[in-house]
């Protein structure tokens, strides 16, 4: 599952007539980078969200033809935000662990070691990074592939996660749309010791305001090396 639904506030202007995952990067809609690097790792059955904006996420995405994949997209008819869009899209990916990908970051990760990778039962497992310069203070801590609640040494949550779907076992039998974070939820999970972790170290950029994006488009052009921002 890719991302896709947020409002994009911190790219404004840019974001007041085009959903943030259209903003292009090297020519190509962010989202297009992540469809493309997730259907080279040979994963091809892909669940978009859309909320903002959502009629230009659904046109670009189609079937997903183009690209040789599968698209569905998850219509919500106002932001969920991150827990509440997974929760939301649960009947479209099936009863096994799945991929979760926020489509406002820049990661070239290699999505094709993770195929394998199970959860444990209620579970997640989370790619972490580097502390970037404005999130210096990071998320969790990582001791032995487990991931732990923040202490003195800590790392930043990347957006990309396998997910159990008993993770969200508390919210199953909603009927309606679920408007809940995902941190409240992970942290839950981390303090029940369910959620393991592995650090990345290669490129990761959270494309979260224009500045970041210039930058990123910048070294782009240059093939200037990359660190987390």
């Amino acid at each position: 599952m890719i991302l896709a639904a947020g409002l994009g506030r911190r790219m404004l202007p840019l974001t007041q007539n085009t959903p943030k995952p259209l903003l292009e990067v090297a020519g190509k809609p962010l989202l297009e980078h992540h469809i493309l690097n997730l259907r080279s790792a040979g994963i091809t059955e892909l669940v978009i969200n859309a909320a903002y904006l959502a009629d230009q996420i659904i046109a670009f995405c189609g079937d997903g033809s183009r690209w040789g994949v599968q698209i569905q997209v998850s219509v919500e008819a106002e932001p969920l935000e991150t827990a509440g869009g997974i929760i939301k899209a649960l009947p479209l990916l099936g009863g096994s662990s799945f991929l979760v990908v926020n489509s406002d970051i820049w990661c070239p990760f290699p999505f094709d070691r993770l195929i394998e990778c199970s959860p444990l039962a209620e579970g997640a497992h989370l790619i972490l990074v580097p502390n970037p310069p404005h999130h210096a203070d990071g998320d969790f801590s990582l001791e032995q592939g487990c991931v732990r609640v923040k202490s003195q040494i800590a790392f930043t949550y990347s957006g990309i996660g396998i997910y159990h779907p008993q993770f969200f076992q508390s919210f199953l039998s909603a009927k309606r749309p679920v408007k809940q974070p995902l941190k409240p939820l992970l942290d839950a999970a981390i303090t029940a010791g369910k959620v393991t972790g592995e650090l990345h170290a290669g490129t990761w950029i959270d494309v979260g305001t224009p500045q970041r994006l210039q930058a990123l488009n910048e070294a782009r052009k240059t093939a200037a090396p990359l660190s987390n921002r």
